[in-house]
C-alpha cells in the first residue's frame, strides 16, 4: 500500500495520521509475517494428520502381528459341547482336534453342617448354668484338620457371636445364622468343593444339636470311558489342552465334546486386519482425491512419502503364494480388493474356506519359512513403523524441523517489526508535530515581516486545528 499526502491539507495545521502512515510503510513486511504464520498453521495441520497416519499404521501392524503369530487366533481351537446343560469346554492351542464322550455322574460339592433351630440368634448355646463349652469342627474329612472352638459365656456363646468368631479364624469355612419360621440355625459352609471341603463335628459340649453333614464330595465322571474324580467342577488334564466345566449331573447321558479350529477367532482377526488396513488406505485416499470445487488435494496431497506408503501397502495387499491347495491370495479366501484400494470381506466364503481347510488357511498367512502373507506384511510394517526410520516418522521429524525454523523466523521478524514500528512512530510523530505547528509559525513570520515594513496588521492563517499538540497524530 502506497503512502501519499494532500499538500494543502498538510499545511492547514491538521497534520498526519501517524498510525496509518507507519502501518502503510510496514505493510509489506506484515504481509510476509502473515504468510509465514499461514505456513506454520499448514505445517501444524499436516503434523496432526501425520500423527493420525502413524497411529493407523501401528493399529495395522498390531492386527497383522496377530495373523503372523503361530500361537495366535488362526491357531486357536474351540471345544464345542453337544450338551451344554451338562458340560461345556474350552480349548488351548496345545489341544488336538477330535471328539470325546463325557458322562457326568455327580458334581463336586462343598461341605455343609448346620444345627437344629433355636429361638433366635441371640439365644445362649451353653447348657444349664455352664459358663463355657467346646465344639470341635473338622475340615477336610477324616484326614483333615480339627479346629477346637472354646465357647466362653459373654464372648461367643450365641449363634450370632459364634458365627462371627468362626469367620474370623481363616479356616476355609464361612458361618452364618439362618432364620426361618422355626427359629434360627447356625450353618457352616466349606469354601472349597470335593473331599477337601468335607465338614464334620467331632466333639460338642454345648446345647447345639448338629445335623449330619452334607456335601464335601468329589465330582465323578468318565471321559471316553475312563472313570475320573475331581475335587472341583472345573476339570483339567482329562483331555490334553482342554478344560471341562461340569454343569449338571446326568449319569445316563453322554455329552460329546468336539475340539477343532476356532472359526470365530479367525474371522475376528481377519476383520481386525481389514478394518485397520481400510483405515490407512481410506485416509490416504482422502489426501490424494482432488476436490472438484476447489480443484485441490488434501493438506498432504503433495507428500511423496505418503504416495510411497500407499504403493507399498497396495503391493502387500496383492501378495500371493503358490500351491497351498489353491489358497494363494486374499481373493481366494474371500477378501476382495476394491477399486479404491480398500478390502471387503465375503464372510460366507471366508467361513467356508476356513472350515474346509483350516491348515491351508493358516499356511497362507504364516509358515515355517516366514513367506506367508502375514509374515511378509508384518516385515514391511515393522520397517514402516520404525520409530526413527519409519516413513511417516521421518515425515513427522521433517515437519517438526520446519516448524521450529519457522517459529524462529517469525519471532525474528516480529522483533524487527516492533523495532521499526517504534522508530517510525517517533519519526512521524515529530513530523506531525511540525506540521501542526506550521500555521502558528507562519503567522509569527508574517507578523514580523509586517513590523519590518511598518505595518501593524497581519492576516491570520485559518486552521481547523485550534490547539495543536506537539507529537500527537491527527487526521
Amino acid at each position: 500500500m502506497g503512502v501519499s499526502f494532500n499538500a494543502s491539507s498538510l499545511l492547514n495545521g491538521n497534520g498526519i495520521n501517524v498510525q496509518s502512515v507507519v502501518s502503510a510503510i510496514l505493510s509489506p513486511q506484515n504481509i510476509s509475517l502473515t504468510a509465514l504464520q499461514n505456513q506454520q498453521t499448514d505445517l501444524s495441520t499436516q503434523a496432526g494428520l501425520l500423527t493420525g497416519f502413524n497411529n493407523n499404521l501401528t493399529n495395522l501392524a498390531t492386527a497383522m502381528s496377530a495373523l503372523a503369530n503361530v500361537n495366535g487366533p488362526l491357531a486357536s481351537l474351540t471345544a464345542a459341547s453337544a450338551q451344554p446343560t451338562i458340560v461345556t469346554a474350552s480349548a488351548q492351542t496345545t489341544a488336538l482336534p477330535g471328539t470325546h464322550q463325557i458322562v457326568v455322574s455327580s458334581l463336586a460339592t462343598a461341605g455343609t453342617v448346620y444345627t437344629d433351630p433355636l429361638a433366635d440368634g441371640n439365644t445362649s448355646i451353653l447348657t444349664g448354668g455352664a459358663t463355657s463349652g467346646d465344639i470341635q469342627l473338622q475340615v477336610g474329612g477324616a484326614s483333615g484338620t480339627t479346629h477346637d472352638i472354646v465357647i466362653t459365656q459373654g464372648s461367643n456363646d450365641t449363634l450370632t457371636t459364634l458365627a462371627s468368631y468362626i469367620n474370623a479364624q481363616g479356616w476355609g469355612v464361612s458361618a452364618s445364622v439362618v432364620s426361618d419360621a422355626n427359629g434360627a440355625r447356625l450353618a457352616v459352609y466349606s469354601q472349597s468343593t470335593g473331599t477337601s471341603g468335607a465338614l464334620s463335628i467331632t466333639g460338642n459340649t454345648t446345647a447345639l444339636n448338629f445335623k449330619t453333614p452334607v456335601g464335601g464330595t468329589n465330582a465323578s465322571l468318565t471321559v471316553d470311558g475312563v472313570p475320573l474324580q475331581s475335587s472341583t467342577n472345573t476339570v483339567t488334564g482329562a483331555i490334553p489342552g482342554v478344560t471341562l466345566n461340569l454343569v449338571s449331573a446326568a449319569p445316563g447321558t453322554p455329552a460329546q465334546i468336539t475340539v477343532g479350529p476356532d472359526a470365530t477367532q479367525a474371522a475376528a482377526a481377519i476383520t481386525s486386519f481389514v478394518t485397520a488396513y481400510n483405515a490407512v488406505i481410506g485416509n490416504l485416499n482422502t489426501q490424494f482425491t482432488v476436490n472438484p470445487v476447489t480443484n485441490t488435494e488434501g493438506p498432504l496431497g503433495g507428500d511423496s512419502a505418503l504416495r510411497s506408503l500407499q504403493a507399498s501397502l497396495l503391493t502387500d495387499a496383492t501378495y500371493s503364494i503358490s500351491g497351498n491347495s489353491g489358497l494363494v491370495n486374499l481373493a481366494s479366501l474371500g477378501i476382495n480388493l476394491n477399486n479404491d484400494g480398500t478390502l471387503t470381506i465375503d464372510n460366507t466364503q471366508l467361513n467356508n474356506t476356513f472350515t474346509a481347510n483350516p491348515a491351508a488357511f493358516q499356511t497362507f498367512f504364516q509358515n515355517a519359512s516366514a513367506t506367508g502373507f502375514a509374515n511378509n506384511f508384518s516385515s514391511d510394517l515393522t520397517n514402516l513403523t520404525d520409530p526413527v526410520q519409519g516413513i511417516v516418522n521421518l515425515d513427522i521429524a521433517g515437519n517438526k524441523t520446519q516448524q521450529q525454523a519457522l517459529t524462529t523466523q517469525i519471532a525474528n521478524l516480529q522483533d524487527r517489526l516492533a523495532t521499526q514500528k517504534a522508530a517510525l512512530t517517533l519519526q512521524y510523530a515529530q513530523v506531525n508535530a511540525t506540521l501542526e505547528a506550521y500555521p502558528s509559525l507562519l503567522q509569527e513570520v508574517t507578523a514580523e515581516i509586517g513590523a519590518l515594513n511598518g505595518s501593524t496588521a497581519s492576516t491570520p492563517f485559518n486552521s481547523s486545528n485550534s490547539a495543536p499538540t506537539t507529537g500527537t497524530a491527527t487526521g
